[in-house]
C-alpha cells in the first residue's frame, strides 16, 4: 500500500510539474525551439529531475516538448499542418460555446477581466501581457460550455496556440487588431446576440489563422 501511495504522490507531482510547464508555454515564458535545462528547469519548478522528467515525458506525448537524442529536449515548434488543425478545432469549440451559452454565463466575468487586462496591457505598450490576457478571454469563452474535458483540451491547445504565436517576431503586430476584437465579441454576447457574437468571432479567428500561416511560410528556407 505504501508503494502504491508513494506512486500516486509521484504522479501528483508530476502532473502538477507539467501543468506549470504548460502555463509557461500559455504565458509566452518559453519559446519553440528553446532548450530546456534539467536543472535550471528541475530548481524554477521545486521539484527533483526523476519528477521533471516524467513531466517532459508528459508534455512530449502533447507534443509540445520534443526528445532530441543526445541533445536534450526542446520547446516544440508547430507545424503548419498542427496550426491549421488548431484553428479549425478552436472555431468548432469557441464559436458553439458562444452561440449555445445563455446571456451572464459566470465565465463571462472572466471574458470582461481577460478584455480590461488586454486594454490595459496594450496601453502599457506590453504586447505579450497582451497575448496572455487574449489566451485567457479564449479559455473562458470555451468555460462557457461547463465541460471539463473541453477545458483540459482547451488548456493544451492553448500552449499549441502560444508556440504558434512565437514564430511571429513583432507581438505588436498579432496581439494588437485583436484587443478592439474581443471587445467588440464581449459587448454583443453581454447584449444577448450570441449569434453575432460567434460570427464576429468566427470572421477573426478565421484571419488570426491567416497571419500565423503567413508567419510560418516566412520560416521556411528560400
Amino acid at each position: 500500500m505504501a508503494d502504491h501511495d508513494e506512486a500516486d504522490d509521484s504522479n501528483s507531482r508530476a502532473d502538477q510539474a507539467a501543468e506549470k510547464l504548460r502555463r509557461l508555454l500559455i504565458a509566452g515564458d518559453l519559446v519553440p525551439g528553446q532548450r530546456l535545462s534539467e536543472s535550471a528547469a528541475s530548481e524554477r519548478l521545486g521539484v527533483s529531475r526523476n519528477t521533471l522528467r516524467e513531466a517532459f515525458r508528459m508534455l512530449t506525448h502533447e507534443r509540445l516538448l520534443v526528445h532530441k537524442p543526445h541533445a536534450g529536449v526542446f520547446v516544440a515548434v508547430p507545424s503548419l499542418a498542427s496550426i491549421i488543425d488548431i484553428y479549425r478545432v478552436r472555431r468548432m469549440i469557441e464559436c458553439q460555446a458562444l452561440r449555445s451559452s445563455p446571456t451572464r454565463h459566470p465565465a463571462s466575468r472572466r471574458m470582461s477581466a481577460a478584455v480590461a487586462s488586454a486594454q490595459a496591457s496594450r496601453d502599457a505598450d506590453d504586447w505579450i501581457a497582451v497575448g496572455t490576457a487574449n489566451m485567457e478571454f479564449h479559455s473562458a469563452i470555451v468555460a462557457l460550455a461547463d465541460s471539463d474535458h473541453l477545458d483540459r483540451l482547451y488548456a493544451n491547445i492553448s500552449a499549441e496556440l502560444r508556440l504558434a504565436f512565437g514564430l511571429l517576431d513583432d507581438p505588436e503586430y498579432l496581439h494588437r487588431p485583436y484587443v478592439d476584437r474581443n471587445a467588440a465579441v464581449l459587448e454583443l454576447y453581454l447584449a444577448g446576440d450570441s449569434a453575432a457574437a460567434a460570427a464576429v468571432l468566427e470572421d477573426y479567428l478565421l484571419q488570426s489563422e491567416r497571419t500565423i500561416v503567413a508567419a510560418y511560410a516566412r520560416q521556411l528556407p528560400a
